[in-house]
């Protein structure tokens, strides 16, 4: 179970943005309203006996849930698909492999540009959606870790939030230098570790309403570095677009569902928010080559 508690992420936030005067970004009076807000939430008794705990739901159960909504709006969509685009449509049309394909999202757009499409995920709900929206596309059920597509069958590898979701990423890097063929391209898309560890992990409600996260894991750029290399993967580009939060806004004195965590809990300290997330990274993204 995950013990999560919204007076220490309104602190952990305040934290962030006080360890941020250290390096200069802040003056005194920055300082001081952290402190008398921080006094404030101590003294706050919605936030002190509000704590849930949350079960870790794997990503088979986790996206079973999320399938009927999964293709709503999604800020993380707005991220990853220009990189994606920009990268794909600069490359010649071949054989492609939708990673962990969801809905068909990614799928949809390869087949578009004319590449022969397939698509693997662990889902079978997913792919029910998938299915029906690339119909010239072959889909399969699979393991990232042990993908159902012969050695050296495709041109174009393209993984977009997934990697998040496995333990290691060893595994799962070697399996895509396996099925390209030489020269073939790897594109990976996904949250920031700086993204995950401030929360963003997809929240779901259980059939009997009780909150639960999708499995989650945190890989640092070396992580991703490391274990392309010694799959025989050369590196082609890496990019980390920073996150740009508009102005801090008005202070909420409303601590709102478990279900809008932590974005809600941002609201709560809006500055401090804005201070512990201006100019870090949202996402990851990393092409190779074999």
């Amino acid at each position: 179970m995950i013990y999560e508690h919204p007076l220490a992420y309104v602190l952990g936030l305040e934290g962030i943005a006080l360890m941020r005067a250290y390096t200069g970004e802040h003056d005194r009076a920055f300082i001081e309203k952290r402190l008398t807000e921080i006094r404030k939430f101590l003294d706050d008794d919605s936030l002190s006996g509000a704590a849930v705990e949350v079960a870790s739901v794997d990503t088979v159960e986790g996206y079973r849930i999320w399938s009927q909504t999964y293709d709503g709006p999604n800020a993380s969509f707005d991220l990853d698909e220009p990189f994606i685009r920009e990268i794909v449509d600069a490359l010649p049309v071949g054989e492609a492999l939708d990673a962990a394909c969801g809905t068909g999202r990614i799928a949809a757009y390869l087949a578009g540009r004319g590449h022969r499409v397939r698509g693997v995920d662990s889902s079978p709900d997913m792919l029910e959606w998938a299915r029906r929206r690339v119909p010239q596309a072959e889909f399969q059920l699979g393991d990232l870790s042990s993908l159902p597509v012969p050695d050296g069958s495709v041109d174009l590898v393209v993984c977009s939030l997934a990697l998040t979701h496995v333990p290691a990423l060893g595994p799962m890097l070697t399996e895509f230098a396996r099925v390209l063929r030489p020269g073939g391209h790897l594109v990976i898309a996904d949250i920031h570790p700086e993204g995950v560890a401030r929360g963003v992990v997809p929240p779901v409600r259980l059939p009997d309403g009780r909150p639960g996260r999708v499995a989650t894991y945190r890989h640092l750029v070396g992580d991703y570095l490391r274990a392309a290399l010694a799959a025989g993967l050369q590196v082609r580009r890496c990019e980390e677009p920073l996150h740009s939060p508009g102005e801090p806004g008005e202070r909420t004195e409303v601590l709102e569902p478990w279900d809008v965590w932590p974005w809600a809990l941002c609201d709560l300290a809006p500055e401090a928010a804005h201070a512990a997330t201006v100019g870090t990274p949202s996402m990851l993204f990393w092409h190779f080559q074999r």
